[in-house]
């Protein structure tokens, strides 16, 4: 912690903020090593755009569910038993897809239900732990460097896969990553009970916080920004993924991809964390989401792996720009919010709802697109009119303003009182 401490500078790291950003990065490792994967092992099983696009729209409209759940079970049960849940399901997802083999294509429901319930349970409870560990002052730190355990897990994770797939049996080698992702969410579980125990009290009443955004109006913007960043994130998650494999026919480019994209978005990550100040977050946030968008010109047509690198590289440096700030401003606008003390879970329950609409109005358009048209044809036109959403973020948000009156300020306290 010594050594952490003087790399970032006069910024205080508690025990519950470091054990959180180690399950954060042990959760980012699993995933980059194997989810990438999954959506590919179905690929080779189907070779059916329809087929990925079901399994992940079973992942985004399970998730809200799950959040509405684990959102009322933070409110009884400490918050941490909630974490270990999610890691505990995202574990017995993997352990299915390993037992399923061959016939995992038969059971995309059940798959991204799964996952998907998994992810609910994780997100939900990692993202109040970080809202209530982190304070003001060390949320966009929190924010940069959770960014960049995300990244290098992204260089190794999908590296490491692709070249053990590619040296062994593809099934050996599937079911060597999706086992050592098994020890790794081991490893959070146990991680988690070093975290102090965070319990919350009170009636769960999510409906009143989603109301709550005709008389916030800095909260309503942030909901609509969520909806428009779900709107991009639905189908380019796995497109991109699936024309990787594609274009190359090989795992151990897809990893090579990875591991490109995210050594640049590491250096990115550190950069923005370094550099970009509270009062450069809205034009950081624009400059991000155009460059989001100007990069998908490199990969409508005439598709090339060299042209999916660069795409990635691009997006790599973007994406740090835009979500450093973006989370920030986020927990800075519920923390401000109406009765956000004891209400925080319906906040973050209520913005990951509005996430996941634009999600699954992503993928069901995709779907109906692929459904009516040459999915060859149709998709590069799809592309842009979802792909404009991390832009509109910028026009969501660019209104959002703070009373400097301490009055008109409400702010979040844990239970050692300090303000989060």
């Amino acid at each position: 912690m010594k050594a952490l401490q003087k790399m970032i500078g006069d910024i205080e790291i508690t025990r519950d903020l470091l054990m959180l950003l180690i399950i954060g990065g042990l959760y980012s490792l699993s995933i980059a090593l194997s989810n990438t994967f999954v959506n590919v092992f179905l690929w080779k099983q189907s070779g059916e755009f329809i087929d990925i696009a079901i399994y992940n729209l079973s992942i985004v409209v399970f998730q809200p569910i799950t959040f509405i759940i684990a959102g009322r079970l933070a409110k009884r049960i400490d918050r941490v038993i909630v974490l270990r849940l999610g890691v505990i399901s995202l574990s017995i997802f993997y352990l299915t897809v390993l037992l399923l083999g061959a016939r995992a294509e038969h059971f995309l429901i059940l798959l991204g239900g799964l996952l998907g319930i998994g992810m609910g349970f994780y997100w939900l409870a990692f993202n109040v732990l970080t809202f209530e560990i982190t304070e003001p002052d060390t949320r966009d730190f929190f924010n940069g460097f959770l960014g960049l355990l995300t990244s290098f897990a992204g260089m190794v994770g999908p590296f490491l896969a692709g070249w053990i797939i590619t040296r062994m049996d593809a099934f050996i080698g599937y079911k060597t990553i999706f086992a050592i992702s098994l020890i790794l969410f081991f490893a959070a579980v146990i991680t988690s009970f070093m975290l102090n125990r965070r319990s919350a009290e009170g009636v769960f009443s999510f409906v009143r916080i989603i109301k709550e955004k005709k008389k916030n109006p800095n909260w309503n913007r942030i909901l609509y920004a969520h909806f428009f960043q779900g709107l991009r994130e639905g189908t380019f998650i796995f497109v991109i993924v699936v024309w990787v494999f594609i274009t190359t026919n090989s795992e151990l480019a897809l990893g090579t991809f990875g591991l490109i994209n995210s050594a640049v978005s590491f250096l990115a990550y550190y950069v923005a964390t370094r550099f970009i100040k509270s009062k450069d977050r809205k034009k950081a946030i624009l400059i991000g989401g155009s460059i989001l968008y100007a990069a998908l010109s490199l990969i409508l047509f005439d598709l090339t792996f060299a042209k999916l690198i660069t795409y990635g590289v691009i997006i790599s440096i973007a994406y740090p720009i835009l979500l450093v700030p973006y989370v920030s401003l986020t927990y800075d606008v519920i923390g401000r919010s109406w009765n956000a003390r004891e209400m925080r879970i319906e906040y973050i329950v209520v913005r990951e709802l509005y996430l996941n609409y634009g999600r699954i109005t992503s993928i069901v358009l995709f779907i109906l697109t692929i459904t009516f048209f040459d999915e060859k044809t149709s998709i590069p036109y799809l592309l842009p009119i979802i792909g404009v959403g991390h832009t509109l973020i910028y026009f969501c948000i660019r209104k959002i303003s703070f009373k400097s009156d301490p009055d008109n300020q409400v702010v979040l306290s844990n239970e050692k009182g300090s303000n989060v």
